[in-house]
């Protein structure tokens, strides 16, 4: 395994050895990161000191195809597991590397393909629209979600906050955190199998622990990140953070949504259920 290693840090040598040792996975972060700052070209490798797995392969990294398959390769080898090239469609982004080589490693069900909404399938789904719909481009799993938001400088608020000096309001980026949790329940399997959380039923109930840190200008681009804490209907509360570039823009340690079924609307507006005994569908739900 030293051969194999020999272009990779100290520590992920290490970590390599204490895993094959103890088969502990708390190991496989560091080995994931060493094996990938291995082939990510010097210029970028910065990015991996203080990882965010948001970090996408193709774009933020630069991991092409070809390399990718190097890296499954010393992978395998280091891990001792077996990889199909099948299994490596879906993942984009570095949180996606490590969940499924960890899943791999303790046999268990691999994750759900992360989907990634253009700005038109965003607005597609979303009961919030422009000109206050703030995300640009989002990925969406199991786990949580992500999204960008580029300040053109043209948003209608700038034009007064503040004069000759135009600022993101704080209350506007922890609305964006919020529109990011509301695509997350309709977008990200939240809630019980089989049934479908309602556009109409999804409001802010409340926020705690928010605290802005940088002042965000025309120009910048906001990477949003919210995580479920807690997911029982009425009630979703995420924990949502705002980065720009390395620097950490916002944070919010708690926001709460309340939420609800599509065939709950439907009881509640006297929509009829389906004739075939199936769930009503959410179009007749809306259009109710």
């Amino acid at each position: 395994m030293r051969e194999a290693l020999k272009r990779c840090s100290a520590p992920t040598y290490e970590a390599a050895c204490q895993f094959r040792k103890t088969g502990n996975t708390e190991h496989l972060p560091a080995i994931v990161l060493g094996i990938l700052e291995r082939y990510v070209e010097p210029d970028l490798r910065a990015k991996l000191k203080n990882p965010d797995d948001e970090l996408r392969l193709i774009e933020d990294l630069g991991i092409d195809s070809l390399t990718m398959m190097e890296i499954v390769i010393l992978v395998e080898d280091v891990l001792q597991m077996s990889i199909n090239n099948e299994e490596l469609r879906h993942l984009r982004t570095l949180g996606d590397v490590k969940q499924f080589i960890e899943c791999k490693v303790r046999g268990l069900p691999l994750p759900k393909p992360t989907k990634f909404l253009p700005i038109e399938q965003i607005a597609s789904v979303m009961p919030i629209q422009p000109p206050f719909l703030f995300l640009n481009e989002a990925s969406v799993s199991s786990q949580g979600a992500s999204a960008k938001y580029k300040i053109s400088g043209q948003e209608f608020f700038l034009q007064g906050h503040f004069k000759d000096n135009p600022v993101m309001p704080a209350s506007i980026m922890l609305e964006a955190l919020g529109q990011l949790a509301v695509l997350f329940l309709l977008e990200g399997g939240a809630g019980e199998p089989g049934r479908v959380v309602s556009p109409q039923t999804i409001f802010f109930t409340s926020c705690e622990g928010v605290r802005c840190h940088r002042m965000c200008k025309p120009g910048d681009v906001l990477s949003l990140s919210i995580k479920p804490k807690r997911l029982k209907a009425p009630l979703a509360t995420f924990e949502g953070a705002i980065r720009v570039g390395q620097d950490k823009a916002a944070i919010a340690e708690e926001i709460t949504l309340t939420f609800g079924y599509a065939e709950s609307v439907a009881v509640e507006t006297g929509t009829p259920p389906a004739a075939n005994g199936e769930p009503t569908p959410l179009s007749a739900v809306v259009n109710a």
